[in-house]
């Protein structure tokens, strides 16, 4: 899968995962720890709303903090969509993809801003999946290329907190079992 076609995947899949959140599950743990299904949700729609920004070459000390905090008010599926659809369109205007963008670490491709954040939304969708009790939209196609991607530079977050470390999976394991164990998630 090309990035945009992995992205669009990975936000498709959330974003039915979103829809069908029930009145009862905003409070359900997920296995991110620390945070339930508003958690979560806030989390994602956070990451999205740097998306715009960073993609028009804003800096990050530009953006500050303005997307910290409760982000989805009383209305967590309207705050998801009005996210979702201006990431989206920002990174489908014509030459996005051979931009910079301005991350914590410096300069980089916004290629490897977009597989950041469609892994992401991959394992997010999973995290939410398990949250509210429903199918995980992770498939094999999409996790085999975010395993493409991403196997040759895990050691590069190890110890950083971004992931848990790796969980061990059977060796036959398919692709979305073995993404997730790499990122710390234990499949079931």
């Amino acid at each position: 899968m090309e990035l945009l076609d992995a992205q669009a995947s990975a936000l498709s899949g959330f974003d039915w995962l979103v829809k069908a959140i029930g009145p009862a599950d905003w409070g359900e743990p997920t296995p991110c720890t620390e945070w339930t299904v508003y958690d979560l949700l806030n989390h994602v729609v956070a990451e999205l709303k740097w998306v715009p920004p960073l993609l028009d070459g804003t800096e990050m000390e530009e953006v500050g903090d303005q997307f910290d905090g409760d982000l989805l008010g009383t209305d967590p599926v309207g705050a998801w969509l009005t996210a979702a659809t201006e990431a989206r369109e920002a990174w489908l205007r014509p030459g996005m993809l051979d931009r910079q963008v301005d991350m914590s670490y410096g300069p980089a491709p916004a290629t490897e801003y977009g597989w950041q954040t469609t892994l992401d939304l991959a394992v997010h969708g999973w995290d939410l999946a398990m949250g509210i009790g429903e199918l995980s939209p992770l498939h094999d196609e999409l996790a085999e290329t975010l395993l493409e991607v991403f196997s040759p530079q895990v050691w590069r977050w190890q110890g950083t907190g971004i992931f848990a470390p790796p969980v061990l999976v059977a060796a036959d394991a398919g692709a979305p079992a073995r993404l997730l164990g790499m990122v710390g998630r234990r499949p079931t």
